[in-house]
């Protein structure tokens, strides 16, 4: 039987969601409790991997075991796990569901500090340059028009196309807080920041909307901004088909 494991973490602590041969991973923190209390070597595929010190607010992950999986394991998980991964629920999936491959929407935040917050330093980007959110917006709306974003993914990828489906892409004040919030049907490596740092050079007035428009044409990664620091950005949500979910009897 197949389940989709539902859960959050902070990712200050962890290189990543991966597994990695010498450096500890949220997975290899979440497969080792699962082991031992369903007593059967346990191997879990995410929706997707985060970089080290990525968070993620909601993350999906499935794993298949012969045990039937009541509500006492997320408490039991919950029991076992630090206190910096939670599991909210677990699912049972059709068995051909897949973590990863069916997931139809991802939602990423990004958040800016515009003050020095003592209780946000850890979980966001501290700017105190006056940023141009409206002309950031502006620039952020021209993501609408393309579906290659070569231009902002980390160079040596092994995948097959740059192409992604833009949904979201949202500037949002809150307080002394700033929030882009960006939707798409996948996402290439490193490039949510990669887009928020020359998005950041345009609400600096270091580059132009026309000169966004055209690092965009450009396909080449040396020509957009920096990429921000990990610490301010948030897997906020992954969405499936419902058709994927068993329903309880």
């Amino acid at each position: 039987m197949r389940y989709f494991i539902e859960f959050s973490y902070n990712g200050k602590s962890y290189h990543g969601w991966q597994n990695q041969p010498h450096s500890v991973s949220v997975q290899e923190v979440m497969e080792k409790c699962l082991t031992t209390l369903l007593r059967t070597k346990i191997e879990i595929v995410g929706a997707g991997r985060t970089d080290s010190g990525v968070h993620a607010l909601q993350m999906f992950a499935h794993f298949d075991t012969e045990k039937t999986i009541d509500n006492q394991l997320v408490y039991k998980l919950n029991s076992f796990l630090p206190k910096d991964i939670a599991v909210h629920q677990i699912h049972k999936v059709r068995d051909d569901a897949h973590a990863r491959f069916d997931a139809i929407k991802r939602t990423y935040e990004y958040h800016i500090s515009t003050y020095k917050d003592v209780f946000r330093y850890e979980s966001s980007m501290y700017i105190n340059l006056p940023l141009d959110v409206q002309k950031m917006q502006e620039a952020a709306n021209i993501l609408f028009k393309y579906t290659d974003f070569q231009s902002f993914s980390k160079s040596n990828t092994d995948v097959r196309t740059y192409n992604c489906k833009i949904y979201q892409a949202l500037w949002r004040q809150e307080g002394g807080l700033l929030i882009f919030t960006i939707s798409a049907d996948r996402f290439l490596r490193n490039m949510v920041r990669a887009i928020v740092g020359t998005l950041i050079d345009v609400g600096l007035n270091k580059i132009s909307i026309i000169d966004f428009q055209n690092i965009i044409e450009s396909k080449n990664r040396s020509k957009a901004g920096a990429s921000v620091p990990a610490c301010g950005l948030f897997l906020k949500k992954v969405e499936y088909s419902e058709d994927i979910f068993v329903k309880n009897d």
